[in-house]
């Protein structure tokens, strides 16, 4: 009855989105990754951008790391770009440029968990495997009233279990994008659309007014205060410094300007004594101005990000340096991307 409803809803409200008019694994799998921790809305230009500079996977594969991540910039998580590419030279080079076919073979995919595994599964290969995600636990938990946390190790079995036991068999790829699209249009975070939904009758949460109780999460890890100094150097010829990340955590392989990390926010005072900022200068005269007079707070998912730049000029400087009218041409966060955008060299 459930699974009925759900479909019936689905065939009359779903919205056409580019990639239910397919069911080659190519363009759903690009889809889905992007749509990890993106918005449609948001994640749309990002997938025409990507089909059109890499029409098969093979494009993809071939493509060098920094224009993937150029292309990605803006959409956070980079790791999803790196798994990205990863996965489509191992599906080029390794398996002919076809995707497994099996639940399992997808699931061993780089950046493939089990919700992304299923999504492909029943929509390109008609697997009857449930997705899980986010919408799902929401529509679940508030239907069948589960106060079970969605992010404990019981909560996710249990969903899952359920989800399992409602899934469509016959058609399992409407019903996973259905159970999706209603989480997503209907049975939304805030304020969904009780007054009209077909379940109105039967929602335990409606019925016991716990909507905007479920479901349940346990407490978020504490977030993190960072704070960041960039040095924005200008030099005589119109040159400044970029420097690529490559330790592993956030922005991995993304460029970005020399970097001082403190403990507290800090002064000029403050930033022209410390040891790393000598060394980054030198001997040499130069100036120094603090473009942003309140730190720009970047809020990332466990850690918030208080940045402050400093833009130096200085004639020359001993590390080497990139032609400014060349800065936009790298991929970076979106941190320096905005940067880049307002500053005028």
């Amino acid at each position: 009855m459930f699974s009925q409803h759900l479909i019936r809803w689905y065939s009359i409200n779903k919205r056409d989105l580019p990639w239910r008019n397919t069911t080659h694994p190519y363009p759903i799998w690009l889809s889905e990754i992007i749509l990890q921790q993106t918005r449609v809305e948001q994640g749309m230009p990002y997938y025409f951008k990507f089909l059109e500079t890499f029409p098969t996977i093979f494009d993809l594969a071939k493509a060098d790391e920094s224009s993937i991540l150029k292309l990605w910039q803006g959409l956070g998580y980079y790791s999803r770009a790196r798994n990205l590419h990863a996965t489509a030279k191992h599906i080029a080079f390794k398996l002919d440029g076809k995707f497994p076919e099996t639940f399992e073979g997808l699931l061993k995919l780089k950046g493939v968990g089990h919700y992304t595994a299923s999504a492909i599964g029943s929509i390109c290969f008609d697997l009857p495997t449930p997705v899980v995600d986010g919408n799902v636990f929401r529509v679940l938990a508030r239907y069948f009233g589960i106060d079970t946390p969605i992010n404990s190790t019981q909560g996710i079995k249990e969903f899952r279990d359920l989800a399992e036991t409602l899934i469509d068999k016959s058609q399992p790829a409407t019903f996973n994008q259905a159970i999706m699209e209603f989480g997503a249009t209907q049975c939304k975070p805030q304020n969904p659309y009780c007054l009209h939904c077909p379940f109105n009758e039967s929602c335990v949460a409606l019925q016991k007014n716990k909507i905007k109780d479920l479901p349940v999460k346990l407490k978020k890890t504490k977030v993190k205060q960072r704070y960041f100094n960039y040095l924005v150097f200008k030099t005589s010829s119109n040159e400044s410094i970029l420097n690529e990340r490559t330790l592993k955590g956030i922005w991995q392989n993304l460029y970005e300007f020399p970097l001082i990390e403190t403990e507290t926010s800090i002064n000029e005072e403050h930033l022209r004594s410390h040891d790393q900022f000598k060394n980054l200068i030198g001997a040499n005269p130069f100036q120094i101005v603090l473009y942003n007079d309140k730190d720009i707070v970047h809020k990332l998912s466990h850690q918030h990000l208080h940045t402050k730049f400093w833009v130096v000029e200085i004639d020359t400087t001993p590390q080497e340096t990139v032609p400014i009218d060349s800065l936009k041409t790298y991929a970076v966060p979106v941190l320096i991307s905005n940067f880049l955008e307002e500053y005028n060299f």
